[in-house]
């Protein structure tokens, strides 16, 4: 069996160059012993697990959508707005929802304290990921590289 303590857990903070996005995390997983660059499902492990913590005011991530991964959320505590296709849902501590892949989302805490989420995604191997609003993909592979280009007709440079 393997246990860690989540209260002990090294937690990891991040911020966008202008400050706009803005967030930290545990990652519960990788501390389980996941190896998020491993195309082995033994060492992925079939599932991702992060502590998530926003700060008042902040969204930790663009908007976004994801080709094949789904998402859970159960908010621990903290308020804060997702916004996903249909417009805009306030959630609050003990509120749980659920993104399937090719659903836009993204959360940004709108209360005074830290908003604790936990996540747990599934972890698909060759997943990518599209932003609506800077309308660029990532592709990871497992490595992720961010690119952006214009529509192309399916057999375009093909006949």
């Amino acid at each position: 069996m393997r246990k860690v303590n989540t209260h002990t857990m090294e937690e990891h903070t991040w911020c966008s160059p202008r400050g706009r996005f803005s967030g930290a995390g545990k990652q519960v997983s990788e501390a389980l012993g996941r190896k998020p660059a491993s195309t082995d499902l033994m060492e992925r492990h079939p599932f991702d697990v992060e502590i998530l913590r926003i700060p008042a005011g902040k969204t930790p991530y663009p908007y976004h959508s994801h080709s094949a991964q789904w998402e859970f959320y159960h908010v621990i505590s903290g308020a804060g707005t997702v916004r996903h296709e249909a417009g805009e849902t306030p959630v609050e501590s003990g509120d749980a929802f659920l993104f399937q892949p090719g659903e836009a989302h993204g959360i940004t805490n709108t209360g005074s304290e830290d908003m604790i989420v936990y996540v747990v995604a599934d972890n698909p191997v060759g997943e990518s990921s599209y932003f609506p609003d800077s309308e660029k993909w990532m592709v990871r592979s497992p490595k992720r590289a961010l690119i952006r280009s214009e529509s192309i007709d399916y057999f375009d440079g093909e006949e």
